[in-house]
């Protein structure tokens, strides 16, 4: 099946003025920009990641990493397109060091919620303990416990699964990781599986 995914970033959304000028927290200081989001921002699915990662190599050229690289393999395998998504992050921009993570989550967190407003998806998708936890509310979810299902999350249908990197890093997770995206393909496009 070809889903649209190709070797090259999905389009980028631009963040509010207000989000490129925020200096609520210390990764103002060491970001490169902010990353608000990317595909498309009318799909009915909104997947949230805890961070964005490296998007450019040391000479400025786009590349799609493993992470990456293992999400659309998993969406595409359910059937789902990239016009069907929108990817965005807990943290709207990349921490290149230590900072004040329950801050910078808090901060950041509005400025998802505020997204989800004003984009309406019909359902989410958390990627990972952190995602999760924040988006849930709730410092001591885990995706172990809480993937396989559907919960009710602000208003919104949520499911859960593991973080593509942690399925990268443990291929063994990959079988569940894709039985999640199907989860989420089947109660949105029926027809397809």
């Amino acid at each position: 099946m070809d889903c649209g995914f190709s070797p090259a970033l999905w389009p980028e959304i631009s963040p509010p003025a207000k989000a490129v000028n925020c200096q609520k927290c210390e990764l103002c200081k060491q970001r490169s920009r902010v990353i608000w989001g990317e595909g498309n921002p009318q799909a009915p699915i909104i997947v949230i990641l805890d961070n964005p990662g490296a998007r450019e190599d040391k000479e400025g050229k786009e590349f799609v990493c493993g992470a990456r690289q293992t999400l659309q393999a998993a969406a595409c395998q359910a059937s789902l397109k990239m016009e069907d998504m929108f990817i965005t992050y807990l943290l709207k921009c990349r921490p290149t060091r230590r900072y004040n993570k329950h801050e910078a989550r808090g901060i950041c967190k509005d400025y998802l919620l505020e997204q989800i407003e004003i984009q309406r998806p019909q359902l989410a998708f958390c990627l990972g303990d952190t995602a999760s936890q924040w988006f849930f509310g709730n410092m001591d979810a885990q995706v172990k416990f809480l993937r396989g299902k559907w919960h009710d999350v602000r208003g919104l249908p949520t499911a859960v699964s593991y973080h593509p990197l942690a399925v990268r890093r443990r291929p063994n997770l990959f079988y569940l990781f894709r039985q999640d995206w199907e989860l989420l393909a089947r109660r949105r496009f029926p027809e397809r599986i």
